[in-house]
C-alpha cells in the first residue's frame, strides 16, 4: 500500500525507473524506502529531495510537490511509441536492444550538473563516476534532510571555482580536476553561456560553444546536449558505442566518420537509439 503523501506522475507508453536511473546517464540516485514502499531518492536540481518508486503494475509515484518537473526530468512527455516507429524498422540489432529495455526514457537533467559530471567520467567506471559526484556534493552542495537520510545537491559553477584545482583532486578526480575547475571558472565568470544547450541552434554549433570549455570534447558535449538539453539527435560515441557500431554496422568508419554516420543514420531520435544501444552493450557483450 502506497503512502499518502505520494502522488502519481502519469505517463503513456513504457517506462522503467529502474533501467533508466542505471543507463549511465545520472549517477547521484540512491536505492531508499518510504513506508515500506522502495523506490528512489534523490534532488532533482538545487530543490528538495524526490522520491520516486514504480509500483507492479507500472505506475509512478513521488514524493516531490512539482509533478511537471519530475514529468519533464524524466522525459515522460515524450511519445517513446514515436520515437521507437522512426527508427529502421530492418535493424535487428537496435531492435533487439529496445526489447532489451523498452523502458529507458532520456532524462532533462540540469545543465552544469550534467556536464561537470561527464566531464569528471572521463575514462571512469559507473562506480568510479558516482563516489566522484557523491564526494562533490557531500563537500559542497546543497544538503537536504529527508527523513533519516541527507541529500546532496550538486554544486553550482561558482562554488567549485572558488575550491581550487588542488581542493577538487581531493574528491578522487586526479587530472580532471584541472578540467572540472577550468570549466566552472569558465561557466560562472560568464565565457560559455550554458544556455545554448537548449537554444535554437544547430546541433554542430551548440557541440561547438561546449567544446571551448577546457576538458570537453565531442562525446562530452554530445552527452551533455543529449542528457540535458533533449537535443534527441546528438549520439554519444564511447568505447561500448564503437564496438558495437564497428562490429554490427560500419567496420571500416571511425572517429567523426563514423559519428557522422550514426546521427544521420539512426536520424532524429539517434540518442535513444545510442542510449539502448549502450545500456545493451554493457549488460550483455
Amino acid at each position: 500500500m502506497m503512502p499518502r503523501d505520494l502522488v502519481e506522475v502519469h505517463y503513456e507508453g513504457t517506462f522503467s525507473l529502474r533501467d533508466t536511473l542505471k543507463s549511465g546517464q545520472v549517477f547521484q540516485w540512491e536505492k531508499s524506502v518510504v513506508g515500506e514502499v522502495e523506490g528512489f531518492g534523490g534532488c532533482i536540481g538545487d530543490e528538495a529531495p524526490a522520491f520516486l518508486a514504480q509500483t507492479e503494475d507500472g505506475r509512478i509515484m513521488t514524493s516531490f510537490a512539482d509533478v511537471p518537473r519530475v514529468t519533464r526530468y524524466f522525459g515522460l512527455d515524450q511519445s517513446i511509441e514515436k520515437i521507437h516507429e522512426s527508427f529502421p524498422l530492418d535493424d535487428v540489432v537496435l531492435q533487439n536492444a529496445i526489447r532489451y529495455c523498452p523502458g529507458i526514457r532520456i532524462l532533462r537533467q540540469p545543465a552544469w550538473e550534467c556536464l561537470a559530471t561527464f566531464i569528471t567520467s572521463s575514462l571512469k567506471q559507473v562506480s568510479h563516476i558516482r563516489s566522484i559526484s557523491m564526494t562533490l556534493r557531500r563537500r559542497y552542495g546543497r544538503s537536504f534532510e529527508c527523513g533519516d537520510r541527507i541529500f546532496n545537491a550538486y554544486p553550482d559553477p561558482e562554488i567549485l571555482s572558488e575550491a581550487g584545482e588542488d581542493e577538487l583532486r581531493q574528491c578522487g578526480l586526479g587530472y580532471r580536476a584541472k578540467s572540472l575547475h577550468l570549466a566552472a571558472l569558465a561557466v560562472a565568470n560568464g565565457e560559455v553561456d550554458l544556455g545554448v544547450i537548449e537554444a535554437d541552434i544547430s546541433l554542430p554549433d551548440a557541440r561547438k560553444e561546449l567544446m571551448r570549455l577546457h576538458g570537453v570534447g565531442e562525446k562530452i558535449a554530445n552527452c551533455t546536449l543529449l542528457f540535458s538539453g533533449a537535443r534527441w539527435n546528438a549520439f554519444p560515441i564511447d568505447v561500448w558505442i564503437e564496438r558495437i557500431l564497428r562490429e554490427h554496422y560500419r567496420k571500416r568508419l571511425k572517429g567523426p566518420k563514423l559519428q557522422a554516420w550514426a546521427e544521420r543514420y539512426f536520424g532524429p531520435n539517434a540518442g535513444y537509439a545510442q542510449q539502448y544501444l549502450f545500456h545493451f552493450a554493457r549488460k550483455t557483450l
